[in-house]
């Protein structure tokens, strides 16, 4: 049986709103207590860039990044992929599509949550190296790790 594609494109409204649904249902959003009220606007902030995975049309991840976040380098506020499509290579189309997007870029930075140990190593797969600890940065008790890829 043939694998389908992933199809990576630009989030439309109706999918932002499912982009804050999954957040709210999913890790670390649940432990770092931001719910649908709070992700909703975030991921509609123009200021972000939001791409949507797509497996035979429908979403099954997505990326948020602001474009100049931090140092004037892209900064991935969010990743999260839907549970059923975990492990099946989302998460890394979705971190290539942003490679991909900022060709110009000389680094890609994100943060992790400390507890977050799946998307650290999938992070690390990928090129991405600890870069420093925010500690009690959003929660009590768990740190931001602060991460980064050089790309040229």
């Amino acid at each position: 049986m043939d694998e389908v594609a992933i199809e990576i494109g630009e989030a439309t409204t109706d999918d932002c709103e499912w982009c804050a649904r999954l957040m709210a249902t999913s890790e670390p959003w649940m432990t770092l207590r931001r719910g649908y009220d709070v992700l909703l606007p975030a991921v509609l902030d123009p200021e972000y860039v939001v791409l949507v995975a797509r497996r035979a049309g429908t979403p099954c991840g997505f990326i948020r990044i602001h474009p100049r976040g931090v140092a004037g380098s892209p900064y991935v506020a969010s990743v999260a992929v839907a549970e059923s499509e975990r492990g099946q290579g989302v998460g890394k189309a979705l971190l290539d599509a942003t490679a991909a997007r900022y060709p110009n870029a000389r680094y890609v930075f994100l943060c992790v949550s400390s507890f977050n140990v799946r998307a650290r190593a999938l992070y690390e797969r990928h090129g991405y190296r600890l870069i420093g600890e925010l500690p009690d940065y959003v929660v009590d008790g768990y740190s931001e790790l602060l991460m980064g890829k050089r790309l040229a």
